[in-house]
């Protein structure tokens, strides 16, 4: 075998060795790369569970403090707003003129951070410096707690702010916000209304306003910093201005407890001016707690006097059972059901309609009623909006009280003024539709067309019944109880109600509620004006009766309003003289 043959036997056999000896070899790596890989995957998936309960984990406390936040007390978690929110506008407020009645201004408040306050005590001191009426063991519990953020003192004025910065606190700071401001004080308090700490209507025209929309769209950041349209008002801030004046000074002058007026526009239902008293400043509305946030105008009921035997009077000639040639026998008190019904100044004879008006017969007044009958008489007061709450746009307005079963005694009373308690504003607003031609106007507070009031308004009465009450008004004006209503000039023609005030449940024969109703010029009728003062202990001539007080009242306000309003007056029997001076 040559040398070559033999290399190559070597090789073969070195190659069969070699294969051989690799089968268990190969065998072994196998095992080894299937135990790797499945220690990987092993891993893999214990690196997926730990990562899933890592953020199971995280979302865990996420949703335990959410639910220890939900639980907690809203002041121990945050006391701030939306800065959207706290900075939402409110609408200007106009009167009918333009005159600005409420408006917005800046203005900013202080917050804490506790946990950034240092030292609570000497915090609270240093405040106290700026802000001496601080509630100290507030502000430092405040301070002192676990939350992120407490309001200090909400609508600072610029000094304030200038003075607690030069402080130097730290974890102190200041948040924008906007405060409503009224130019006029109290002089329209009661139609106006207020807001609270937050700028949001809470009482007024101003509570009105966020009922329309403007809460929602607040809510949801929509007046942020935005200039809103002005809301322009009825109310000619003039005559308002006037009409708080007087009653402000009848009350002191006449020692009463209360009183109050407006002005109407008979025509369109228009309010030009209502104010009560005692009253407010919304600028301070916590200063006048429960007795000057009462609108009794609005929100007072009251039986009305003798003011309601206009209304009984009108409801007799309406029906066409009665004319004012009528007469009526008022010799003899009426005796009924234990009471007696008799005249307070009685003349003890028959007497006419023009007479029974004039002279406030209470007799002649029952004797109509009684003609008419109960149905009769519950459905024209009720037709002439006397039974039923006033609709208008303001929120503060009480329904009317009246007897849950009317029985003769009760048409009787209720016929001279005693036995339903109205508003103030009512009575007004049903006096107008007696003397406007016998239209029923809803009132409002915004500015309405006579064509808008036209389409609202409902006939409630004849136009010769409304020229039947003109008349009477007139001569009670010039002849009965209306004389100190008179303004030269002007015409006014008006009815007194000198009414007990109920107190207990009992009339009380020593305090009296008086009223007067009265329009003008009452040849062509313009404006209604009421007055009322509660419980007044003297008047002009020394007096408490409504002529002595109520009936002066309206006579101030129409001397004084009458030619803002554009009346013009007249004199002479037919209206032509001029007034000349010597």
């Amino acid at each position: 075998m040559s040398f070559l043959s033999r290399i190559m036997v070597l090789k073969s056999k070195a190659h069969f060795s070699a294969g051989g000896n690799n089968r268990p070899a190969d065998s072994g790596l196998n095992v080894a790369f299937e135990g790797t890989r499945k220690k990987s995957a092993s891993r893999a998936k214990s690196r997926v569970a730990i990562i899933i309960a890592s953020f199971g984990l995280v979302y865990a406390v996420i949703g335990g403090r959410l639910v220890q936040y939900g639980l907690a007390q809203p002041e121990t978690v945050s006391s701030i707003g939306r800065a959207d929110s706290l900075m939402a506008s409110r609408p200007d407020i106009l009167d009918r003129n333009g005159e600005v009645l409420a408006t917005d201004i800046r203005t900013v408040s202080l917050y804490a951070e506790p946990h950034k306050i240092v030292d609570a005590d000497e915090a609270v001191e240093r405040l106290a410096t700026v802000l001496p009426d601080l509630n100290a063991r507030e502000i430092y519990n405040k301070l002192k707690s676990n939350s992120r953020f407490q309001w200090l003192r909400r609508q600072l004025t610029p000094k304030q702010q200038s003075e607690i910065l030069a402080l130097g606190i730290p974890g102190i700071g200041f948040r924008p916000e906007k405060r409503r401001f009224y130019p006029g004080g109290p002089t329209a308090a009661h139609i106006l209304g207020h807001v609270n700490i937050d700028n949001r209507g809470v009482a007024g025209m101003e509570r009105y306003i966020d009922e329309q929309g403007l809460a929602d769209l607040a809510a949801i950041g929509m007046t942020s910093d935005a200039k809103l349209e002005p809301v322009r008002l009825s109310i000619d801030v003039r005559v308002q201005n006037i009409v708080r004046d007087v009653i402000d000074a009848g009350m002191k002058n006449y020692q009463a407890i209360a009183a109050g007026a407006v002005v109407l526009d008979v025509h369109t239902g228009e309010v030009l001016a209502m104010a009560s008293v005692p009253d407010y400043d919304p600028n301070r509305p916590a200063e006048g707690a429960e007795e000057g946030w009462m609108n009794r105008m609005s929100n007072g009921t009251f039986e009305m006097g003798s003011t309601f035997k206009t209304f009984t009077i009108a409801m007799g000639l309406d029906s066409g059972k009665v004319t004012l040639n009528d007469s009526f026998d008022a010799t003899a008190p009426i005796r009924i059901g234990g009471f007696t019904i008799k005249d307070f100044h009685g003349k003890r004879r028959v007497l006419t309609v023009p007479e029974i008006f004039q002279y406030s017969s209470n007799i002649g007044t029952a004797k109509i009623a009684d003609l008419i009958g109960i149905p009769g008489h519950k459905e024209f007061l009720t037709r002439i909006g006397l039974l039923t709450r006033l609709p208008t746009e303001l929120p503060e307005v009480k329904a009317p009280s009246q007897p849950r079963e009317w029985k003769k005694i009760n048409s009787i009373t209720i016929s001279f003024g005693h036995g339903v308690s109205t508003t103030p504003l009512q009575t007004a607003v049903a006096g107008a539709a007696l003397v406007n031609g016998g239209k029923l106007i809803p009132p409002t507070f915004l500015p309405r067309s006579e064509e808008a009031a036209s389409e609202l308004a409902s006939a409630v009465v004849k136009k010769s019944t409304s020229e039947d009450m003109r008349y009477l008004l007139r001569w009670n004006g010039i002849a009965g109880s209306g004389k100190r209503a008179l303004v030269p000039g002007f015409n006014v023609g008006g009815k007194t109600g000198t009414a007990d005030k109920v107190v207990n449940g009992r009339y009380a024969s020593d305090l009296n509620f008086n009223a007067f109703l009265a329009a003008f010029p009452i040849d062509d009728p313009k404006y209604m004006v009421l007055t009322f003062i509660d419980a007044p202990k003297t008047g002009e001539g020394g007096g408490r009766t409504a002529g002595s007080n109520a009936a002066p009242m309206v006579r101030d306000i129409i001397s004084r309003s009458a030619p803002l309003l554009g009346v013009e007056p007249k004199f002479g029997e037919d209206g032509s003289a001029l007034l000349v001076s010597y």
